[in-house]
């Protein structure tokens, strides 16, 4: 099943079809559906049929007596140790206990929903040498919400994302914990009560259900969906800045952005400029010139208008058209890695075959990652300047100094009240360490298991990490959101533009004006709720001014 990706991100899904594995064909949107909004998952008949035939391989094989790594020998530097085939399946389940070793927080209920997803979507494939059942086994426990605690640390990407995985497989075997109807609880009484009876795996199916990217891929994906949501908001922020401002939309004009033409950047522009088409606060440049035009520098002054915004205005398109053209390429790499076969050895039926590989390793996601968290670590930054000049009365053309209420000339409190000032000092603090957390991680291999990893990817922890920039960075646009739609009160909302109108409205439903120092605290909860729901990308969309659009 394919879902279009407004209708994936927004709140206009409803449980419907679940979403059909095959190993091929699972995009990001479907993934959003299941991890997200908890679709169901079904199996594709032929995926059945190509896991027998190359399980069926693979007990050919072994029964003449052929070498297969991690079926008949030991694992990493243990490949030289043969194993009686009679001891294969204690192989496999010793395989997941040694790596029970995890550490730090556990993974998010989403996170989880994505691994199941995403490693039983990996051995629909056919070529693991796995019975059905084991990849069955997946989709019913995913169905029935049974996610393993993940342990998010341990993982170096290669040779897969063995420690996190090994408590996902051992979750089959009744071991281990998993959280069930909102409660962390031992995994074989949730199984003996649901009536799921502990697997006992065969040869190569410990190997295959741990040896794989699927965790990485998991953070992975839910990082480029937020990015994707996340590239919209801040277009949606710089044309609320900019009325804010009381800027100069023509730095968005078509003519610009064709002169330099990466797709990012031009969409992007596009979408700021479709954005504040019918604002009456940030005016074309044409109009801009007329406005200013023959003035003396005291009525330029007192104008407050200027041919030429701030860099964080500007070049808003630059920035954000980075992130989009990053998106455009790891999110390709990402779904080639969700429907790939990433453990070993692997199974060629048609050639009667076992290969040995390095399919498991990460390289692709980290890389993907390391870039992606940088370019949203960039947007984070985007958006702390641009909150910076609509708080500064140095920088806001006229707005009160942090956004404080001012009822009549004489009604002054700046100094009693300090209206925005503590949320640009959070949101600074923010920045700041989603600017530290892109470090790129795939930079960082060491050499394990007596170097017969002596090179690895580091996925999982890159990761992670964009996983964690891409919330960060949200936390920042809301409250960035927040500061606009007080700015846009303060400016005259009724000049704004019909779409920011919108946003604003939406907003004031779930935080209202700041008219005394209060906690904010629910109000960037509310805030980054809705940037996450997709519903202010919505409600700015054509469809959502016309009363069709379905993100509320």
């Amino acid at each position: 099943m394919t879902v279009d990706v407004k209708t994936a991100l927004d709140g206009t899904w409803e449980a419907g079809a679940p979403t059909v594995i095959d190993g091929s064909t699972l995009t990001l949107e479907d993934l959003h559906v299941v991890a997200v909004k908890g679709g169901g998952v079904e199996l594709r008949d032929e995926s059945v049929r190509a896991m027998s035939r190359s399980r069926d391989l693979k007990v050919d094989l072994v029964a003449g007596g052929q070498a297969i790594y991690g079926v008949t020998t030991g694992f990493g530097d243990s490949v030289i140790r043969q194993i009686a085939p009679v001891k294969s399946a204690e192989l496999q389940h010793n395989l997941i206990r040694y790596h029970m070793n995890g550490t730090g927080p556990s993974t998010p209920p989403d996170v989880v929903r994505a691994t199941l997803l995403i490693r039983a979507n990996c051995l629909a494939k056919g070529n693991s040498g796995v019975r059905p059942e084991v990849v069955t086994r997946l989709v019913e426990q995913l169905n029935l919400g049974i996610l393993p605690r993940l342990p998010q640390r341990g993982s170096l990407g290669a040779s897969g994302d063995l420690v996190p995985l090994c408590h996902l497989a051992a979750s089959l075997l009744a071991e281990g914990d998993v959280t069930y109807e909102g409660r962390l609880r031992p995994t074989g009484d949730v199984l003996a009560e649901v009536g799921l009876a502990p697997l006992m795996l065969e040869a190569k199916e410990g190997l295959a259900l741990i040896n794989g990217t699927s965790f990485s891929s998991a953070f992975a994906a839910l990082a480029c969906l937020g990015a994707t949501r996340l590239a919209r908001i801040a277009e949606l922020s710089t044309a609320m800045a900019s009325e804010a401002l009381l800027g100069n939309r023509g730095h968005f004009a078509e003519f610009i952005h064709q002169a330099k033409p990466h797709p990012g950047q031009l969409a992007s522009a596009r979408e700021i400029a479709r954005l504040l088409s019918d604002s009456e606060l940030a005016l074309d440049h044409s109009q801009v010139i007329e406005l200013t035009g023959g003035l003396g520098d005291q009525e330029y002054a007192e104008l407050k208008r200027s041919i030429q915004d701030r860099y964080s205005v500007r070049c808003a398109p630059h920035v954000i058209g980075v992130l989009r053209d990053t998106l455009d390429w790891a999110r390709r790499w990402v779904e080639i890695e969700i429907n790939s076969s990433n453990d070993n050895p692997l199974f060629d039926v048609a050639a009667r075959e076992v290969h040995s590989g390095g399919n498991f390793y990460g390289g692709h996601v980290a890389q993907a990652m390391d870039s992606l968290k940088v370019a949203v670590a960039n947007i984070a930054d985007l958006l702390d300047r641009q909150l910076e000049l609509v708080v500064d009365e140095k920088f806001n053309n006229g707005l009160t100094p942090n956004l404080i209420p001012r009822h009549t000339p004489s009604d002054w409190r700046a100094g009693l009240h300090h209206g925005f000032k503590g949320m640009q000092i959070a949101c600074s603090s923010i920045t700041a360490e989603a600017l530290k957390t892109s470090t790129p991680a795939s930079v960082f291999s060491r050499s394990t298991e007596a170097h017969n990893q002596d090179k690895v990817s580091m996925s999982a922890i890159a990761a992670r990490d964009a996983f964690q920039v891409v919330s960060m960075a949200e936390e920042v646009a809301a409250i960035h959101l927040l500061a606009l739609c007080q700015a846009l009160d303060l400016r005259g909302v009724a000049l704004a533009s019909s779409r920011t109108k919108a946003a604003h409205a939406l907003v004031r439903e779930r935080a209202p004006f700041v008219e005394n120092d209060r906690a904010l605290e629910s109000d960037i909860h509310a805030v980054v709720d809705l940037i996450r729901s997709g519903a202010l990308i919505d409600v700015t969309s054509p469809a959502g001014l016309n009363g069709h659009g379905g993100g509320r």
